[in-house]
């Protein structure tokens, strides 16, 4: 018996890994490819004849993409259940190539090109909501996938790397829009008299007839690689052995874990699937409480409000070149992520969620306390920074690696749907809430709503750390199987 029948092949569980993690990849440019082409949309159409388009079109039009992403959360625990994890991750890949060749030519065979209207605006939602459920898709069975298929020592540490995928994504999209706009201007929209009116019509002409097309349309380059690869890979043993397919599940555990330990892995798992499914609180309210709670957390904290609207952030706080700064925000973002990476396995899950928190409340508390003074500005950054920096080293990886950990097999496909169902729905609501808190007035110019908003999420984040210490479990270490036998004494409890 060679060395890979014994211990199985790294480098085929590395393989696997890297083609599962480009749909966190993908999840990530999706969501921040609109902060490079949103300004080009706008005025796009502000040009349309047969209806205003306003802010709150524009507002509406920038989140329908997580619209779909609700609708794909929510499909993801039926689609992965009964079509399996691999083909429900094809399925992700196709809707983001449709969404990405959509939206950059949302007029295609059906309306005239660059005639903006409102039912082309309808074409262009609905493709962004296509691509919204692509995104929910990938966003629950990337993590459940590789979750199945890692051995227990180091599944936080390969999940993790999904959430570095979904930041690298992010900061890809940032240079890819940055590189298409080139030397072109991105138009200056002002409100005059109560009405939107581009400041540089001109000089933003290339931007906004064209410049967002391609920013979308760059999507499908990285869509159609992952749609191909994914072909290629198993299905996760879990799943194959709760269809009935053990010989096959034994062959890609033998691959990864050599066939001693695969026999011992498929023996766990049988022992916790007596049955396909079992009801939802098969395992007590508990269990799906501290998963919705996991997912409602990493959004309420505030992150995705910084990430979405950073560049608009940093032009308020006074920083001459916005765009700059975010990429350096993103560089600093990746960096953290690599410490979750690095560190999940030995400090485990609970310490680094729990630090996480403490340092995004010190961040957001440091922004409210000086957002809005000249002479503070530089105190102002280094406290955004730090708090993005604490969530990328906590809330943003391991709130993904305990989602596709801490639910028992007989339940997973389900409880993972609705805890990311949970966190697109707070995502809306903390996207589409930001602005008017972060805008409100006391008075006349004053910066009322910029303290409130950070300090809100400043007191959430204690919040978060108190729910952690309190009610989460530790997983590090533990296999997927002891996690059934986890909750089964809690409810028996």
């Amino acid at each position: 018996m060679d060395f890979n029948e014994q211990k199985g092949s790294k480098s085929y569980l590395v393989s696997i890994v890297l083609v599962a993690v480009l749909g966190g990849l993908l999840f990530g440019y999706d969501t921040a490819v609109i902060s490079g082409a949103e300004k080009g949309l706008q005025a796009f159409f502000m040009g349309a004849k047969d209806f205003s388009y306003t802010n709150s079109w524009h507002g509406f039009t920038c989140a329908s993409a997580l619209i779909g992403c609700i609708i794909g959360s929510g499909l993801s625990g039926y689609l992965a259940s009964n079509f399996g994890r691999k083909r429900s991750l094809i399925m992700a890949g196709i809707l983001f190539f449709v969404s990405a060749l959509g939206s950059m030519e949302p007029e295609f065979l059906l309306f005239k090109h660059g005639e903006p209207t409102m039912s082309l605006l309808v074409a262009f939602n609905i493709y962004r909501v296509i691509g919204g459920i692509g995104v929910g898709l990938a966003s629950a069975i990337c993590p459940m996938y590789i979750g199945e298929i890692a051995p227990s020592n180091i599944r936080g540490m390969l999940v993790s790397w999904n959430q570095f995928a979904i930041i690298f994504g992010q900061l890809v999209v940032y240079f890819v829009n940055f590189i298409i706009l080139g030397g072109h201007e991105n138009p200056v929209i002002e409100m005059i008299n109560g009405v939107n009116q581009i400041i540089n019509p001109d000089a933003a002409a290339w931007s906004t007839s064209t410049g967002w097309r391609y920013m979308f349309g760059s999507e499908a380059v990285p869509a159609g690689l992952f749609t191909i690869l994914i072909c290629f890979v198993p299905e996760t043993p879990r799943y194959l052995v709760m269809v009935g397919q053990d010989e096959k599940a034994f062959n890609v555990l033998s691959r990864i874990n050599g066939s001693i330990e695969a026999r011992n892995i498929i023996s766990d798992i049988k022992n916790t699937i007596t049955v396909k499914t079992e009801k939802l609180f098969s395992y007590g309210f508990l269990c799906i409480f501290v998963g919705i709670m996991l997912s409602v957390f990493q959004q309420t904290v505030g992150i995705n409000a910084v990430l979405y609207y950073a560049p608009r952030i940093f032009g308020d706080m006074g920083m001459t070149n916005p765009m700059v700064n975010t990429v350096i925000m993103g560089i600093v973002n990746i960096s953290f992520t690599l410490i979750a990476i690095f560190t999940v396995e030995k400090l485990g899950r609970k310490p680094l969620l729990i630090c996480g928190s403490i340092g995004m409340a010190i961040g957001a508390f440091g922004v409210a306390l000086t957002f809005g003074n000249p002479s503070l500005s530089l105190i102002c950054m280094i406290s955004i920074m730090v708090y993005s920096a604490s969530f990328m080293f906590s809330w943003g990886p391991i709130c993904w690696v305990l989602i596709a950990e801490i639910f028992p097999n007989t339940i997973r496909g389900k409880a993972v749907a609705i805890a990311v169902a949970f966190q697109w729905i707070f995502n809306w609501i903390v996207s589409s809430t930001f602005v008017p808190m972060f805008n409100m007035h006391l008075k006349e110019g004053d910066d009322f709503g910029h303290w409130f908003t950070y300090g809100l999420y400043g007191l959430i984040c204690v919040i978060a750390a108190v729910f952690v210490w309190k009610l989460v479990p530790e997983t590090k270490g533990k296999t997927l199987e002891d996690m059934t036998n986890l909750w089964r004494k809690k409810n028996n409890a």
